[in-house]
């Protein structure tokens, strides 16, 4: 259940990372107000992952799926880079994830 916990902190940070762009430097107030709940509600659940999870392992994996989702929807959405070196960087932070979800299996 800790790792599902976790895997859902990440998403919704992936949430809130879109959100502070939708709010345009907190000048637009809902996108804003929606980017701090999500923030909360991240930490929240990584928090509760980590009760049983090695903390370092959670945090890495937790920042990996933020940075992996929002570089992914950059990509998409959003017309940025999608490069070879870019995308083998974003690989080495994949294969670090599942490096660590495989040594701290439980």
């Amino acid at each position: 259940m800790a790792w599902l916990t976790l895997t859902l902190a990440g998403i919704v940070e992936i949430a809130m990372a879109l959100l502070l762009k939708s709010s345009d430097g907190w000048s637009r107030l809902w996108p804003s107000v929606l980017a701090v709940a999500a923030a909360l509600a991240s930490i929240f659940l990584l928090a509760h992952a980590v009760k049983s999870l090695p903390v370092g392992t959670a945090y890495a994996i937790w920042t990996g799926i933020g940075s992996v989702g929002v570089a992914a929807v950059g990509m998409v959405f959003f017309n940025d880079t999608a490069s070879s070196p870019r995308l083998a960087c974003i690989a080495l932070i994949v294969i670090g994830m599942v490096g660590l979800r495989l040594i701290d299996a439980r």
